[in-house]
């Protein structure tokens, strides 16, 4: 026996069955409106980075969760959750509930960013107030402190996903890759135990067999930084090559480093020479672009290479220059070489599969 087709309705559906009915279509946010979250959340980074020079400079005097430096994060905070609250309450006329429907495109995550950010904070005051203050890889691991960085990369980056549901470049680019500097800055503040901006393995000589712990934990940093700047840097090189995105991550990376430790000097140059590799890999990638096109092969792979290669190769110069580079030529040249490939396998990873690759 064989069954019947079911016949579709004049609005194109199956009888019987529903269509989910669309949302309301609220209006994106404007230049301005990402602009004004820029500024904002540049504001709760500034708290943030006061709050770990703090924490790196002065933790013996700090007690309980009440200080000048949890204010400043805390405002910028409020603030930027403030008006994110209210991009989506404008536009209450087309979506009624607007907590839940009213966020313009690519701000969504940026409200749940909001949720979590307050969860953290509260457990990080209990944390605080019951436990007392954080020191080093403690304050690294505090969970209160995971979360409170988790909600504010998700905040934060609420310009970067609004610029790609846009499309657009101009000064749109422009704030998507402040944004994106600000989301990658935020989670630097755990990271600092295993910063390439803060080692200075390279100027020590490697110890003998059986005794190179700080050479390998100083490796293990480069790989660790290569992978903050380079996953985010083609997120946005996989759409189009952005002006300054890789110098943007590189600069705001560095920069919540050495402020938290009061610019030490070998440590300045060197990201002040990563800093032009990366801008020398910005201009490369544009040019690549212009001649290969965006559609040409391995062009990913190839950015996350060069993006990783001559940036760590001008931080070794930096640091050789300032202090001495004392690791051996194998170490080095070995560095570079790894965490170019560790970029040439992200960009592949990152790479959108091929016409023959989807129908295979």
């Amino acid at each position: 026996m064989t069954r019947s087709a079911v016949a579709p309705d004049p609005a194109g559906r199956e009888a019987g069955r529903s269509t989910p009915t669309a949302g309301p279509v609220v209006r994106p946010a404007s230049r301005r409106d990402d602009l004004v979250t820029v500024v904002l959340g540049a504001c709760l980074i500034a708290g943030a980075m006061s709050d770990g020079w703090a924490h790196a400079n002065i933790v013996d005097t700090i007690e309980g969760f009440f200080t000048p430096w949890h204010g400043l994060l805390y405002a910028g905070f409020a603030g930027t959750a403030g008006w994110v609250l209210w991009l989506a309450y404008q536009r209450r006329d087309a979506a009624p509930r607007w907590w839940r429907d009213g966020w313009p495109a690519g701000y969504r995550a940026g409200a749940l960013g909001i949720a979590v950010f307050l969860v953290g904070g509260l457990g990080d005051m209990v944390w605080h107030e019951t436990l007392g203050v954080e020191v080093g890889l403690d304050a690294a691991f505090s969970p209160s402190h995971l979360l409170i960085d988790a909600g504010a990369v998700l905040l934060l980056t609420s310009p970067l996903r609004s610029w790609w549901a846009s499309g657009e470049g101009g000064t749109r680019a422009v704030t998507g890759v402040l944004s994106m500097t600000l989301g990658v800055m935020a989670p630097t503040i755990l990271l600092t135990h295993s910063s390439a901006f803060l080692t200075a393995a390279p100027t020590e000589a490697i110890g003998a067999y059986g005794n190179q712990g700080p050479a390998i934990l100083g490796v293990d940093a480069y790989l660790v930084t290569t992978v903050l700047l380079v996953v985010p840097f083609l997120w946005a090189h996989r759409r189009r090559a952005t002006v300054g995105a890789g110098t943007a991550l590189v600069a705001g990376v560095a920069l919540f480093d050495l402020v938290m430790f009061e610019f030490p000097a070998p440590q300045t140059v060197a990201a002040l020479t990563a800093l032009l590799g990366a801008l020398l890999a910005d201009v490369a990638l544009l040019r690549l672009d212009a001649v290969r096109g965006r559609d040409a092969a391995l062009r990913l792979p190839i950015a996350g290479a060069l993006y990783a290669g001559l940036v760590w190769a001008g931080h070794l110069l930096g640091l050789a220059l300032t202090d001495g580079l004392r690791w051996t030529p194998e170490v080095s040249g070995g560095l570079v070489t790894l965490t170019a490939i560790v970029g040439a396998v992200l960009g592949g990873l990152a790479a959108r599969p091929s016409p023959a690759d989807r129908t295979a």
